[in-house]
């Protein structure tokens, strides 16, 4: 095989994986995982998140208005004393649901193996 056509081949597959790539660096952070997964289970108050994936409060502020500028969490503000700020998915959001599962069930089977594997 010729360098041209190395060069070809691997720009296909570059192209090929571009899709997840770019899934991946819209949802991929440790700490954008832990609230997208935390906001499957409903409407969430800032410190409630705060409290359920352990991050700081600056962390999941700019955590959050990432989110809010890839299109998959809505921020609402509740202006009654004491003012409050929910955060909730959008359809975009909550259209990952199944990718959370099957991401469950691939730990379930391949993480359970190798913890077995390492207590050998």
């Amino acid at each position: 095989m010729s360098p041209a056509q190395k060069h070809s081949t691997a720009e296909e597959v570059n192209a090929e994986a571009c899709p997840v790539i770019q899934s991946l660096e819209q949802i991929g952070s440790q700490w954008r995982l832990a609230v997208l997964h935390d906001l499957l289970e409903g409407e969430r108050r800032f410190n409630e998140l705060k409290r359920s994936t352990g991050a700081n409060a600056r962390t999941l502020s700019r955590v959050l208005d990432d989110l809010g500028e890839t299109g998959f969490v809505d921020r609402r503000i509740e202006e009654d004393a004491p003012i409050a700020t929910y955060y909730s998915l959008t359809e975009k959001g909550e259209s990952l649901e199944p990718v959370f599962e099957e991401i469950d069930c691939w730990a379930s089977s391949w993480l359970d193996l190798e913890e077995g594997a390492l207590a050998d």
